[in-house]
């Protein structure tokens, strides 16, 4: 049996993107750099099997997703929720992404220094 054919042999189990929406941040939130704050996602229609559910959040700055801003890690993204610590960045503008098995961004917001 050529490797071809074993791989086609095998059954494909269905899984489902998850895409859920950010609630919190969103349009009018203002965060202080160094203060506790709650982001919250939509979990109310997650698929049964999900590809990842192993969530991380990165800080957006300027539209583009800033690496070196990892709000959060290892948490379910079945939870809906997670504490992250604002980072100290320049007052200004900013979103964040919520990334499991896809990516969403929030809304902007502002973070004070």
């Amino acid at each position: 049996m050529s490797l071809l054919a074993l791989v086609m042999s095998i059954p494909i189990q269905k899984r489902d993107v998850f895409v859920p929406p950010v609630i919190s941040p969103h349009q009018g939130t203002v965060w202080y750099a160094g203060r506790e704050q709650e982001v919250i996602w939509d979990t109310k229609n997650a698929p049964v099997n999900i590809t990842n559910s192993e969530g991380i959040i990165y800080l957006v700055v300027d539209n583009l997703i800033d690496f070196d801003y990892e709000l959060a890690s290892n948490f379910n993204i079945l939870d809906g929720k997670v504490q992250v610590i604002a980072p100290d960045v320049a007052t200004g503008t900013y979103a964040i992404v919520l990334f499991g098995d896809s990516g969403n961004f929030s809304q902007n917001f502002t973070i004070i220094a």
